[in-house]
């Protein structure tokens, strides 16, 4: 029988808690739901007011994997939800907003992405989003490389730039912003990584077709679209290892010689936060929230 446990007052049952979920290291399930329950602060601030899309992999990284956006079936009714806008019409997504509803969805085995917008203001984003994707021979050392370039960029504009590790192979760069329409942000970003290419013209790509991105980083500013989400800070990712998408320092980024370095596995988060807290706290607070020109 699966074990039940009490979070903040609500009853869970967590399952098959010694299954094997990342082979590669014999990470189990119960080290993931350990993961998410000492990683909930800074992690359930990201989530807050957020409509989740879930990304589950309930059979490791090489099992089935499937993208969803409704609510699940069987979701217990204490489970906050939020009704909003998709291409068919409205419909409702999750919102994870206290431990016991982060632990229901890990049980589940997930990522978590989120829009750049929150669920009282669809549309409006407070974030810009860069996600850096590197084609081989490329990989992260470049992609930091691009990430200077554009947070310089950003600067002259008066913006202020936050980098994390995309948890597989790249760098994602974010932006807090005062509520702007998607649309907007999107032209701006789109604007951004034309300007990225025209500077770098043998290390940045803007456009999405795969003949053009070997040995190069495709600054992908799509996701700045209202429909479209972004692994969240610090969810675990459907890799081979326990990955994370982990906030890195910019020394961290400027001074990275070897992939390697940015790769954070689960158990390098808890030291990361107690040495640095959350590098992504102005995201939340929007203290260093700016206007795009």
């Amino acid at each position: 029988m699966a074990p039940i446990t009490e979070v903040e007052g609500r009853r869970l049952t967590l399952s098959n808690l010694d299954k094997v979920i990342y082979p590669a290291s014999g990470f189990t399930k119960g080290e993931l739901l350990h993961y998410y329950a000492t990683t909930a602060g800074p992690l359930l601030a990201h989530l807050y007011n957020r409509p989740v899309s879930f990304l589950r992999y309930p059979d490791g990284p090489d099992g089935q994997r499937f993208f969803a956006k409704n609510v699940p079936p069987g979701t217990p009714t204490w489970v906050k939800t939020a009704q909003v806008p998709h291409s068919q019409g409205p419909a409702r997504q999750i919102l994870v907003q206290d431990l016991a509803s982060l632990m229901w969805a890990a049980n589940l085995v997930t990522e978590f992405h989120t829009p750049q917008w929150q669920a009282d203001a669809p549309g409006r984003a407070d974030r810009l989003v860069f996600d850096l994707d590197p084609g081989a021979p490329a990989d992260v050392v470049q992609c930091c490389e691009v990430a200077v370039w554009l947070r310089e960029r950003l600067a002259a504009d008066g913006l202020h730039a936050y980098a994390k590790t995309s948890g597989s192979k790249g760098l994602h760069l974010l932006t807090p912003l005062e509520p702007t329409p998607s649309e907007r942000v999107s032209a701006y970003a789109k604007a951004l990584a034309q300007e990225a290419e025209a500077e770098l013209p043998a290390l940045v790509v803007h456009r999405m077709a795969r003949k053009l991105r070997p040995g190069k980083v495709f600054v992908d500013h799509s996701q700045n679209s209202a429909a479209k989400t972004t692994a969240t800070p610090y969810t675990l990712r459907a890799r081979p290892e326990p990955t994370v998408s982990a906030p890195v320092t910019w020394a961290e980024v400027e001074s990275c010689t070897d992939a390697r370095e940015l790769v954070f596995l689960a158990d390098a988060i808890a030291p990361r936060l107690e040495r640095y807290g959350d590098l992504l706290g102005p995201l939340i607070n929007l203290n260093r929230a700016g206007r795009i020109p």
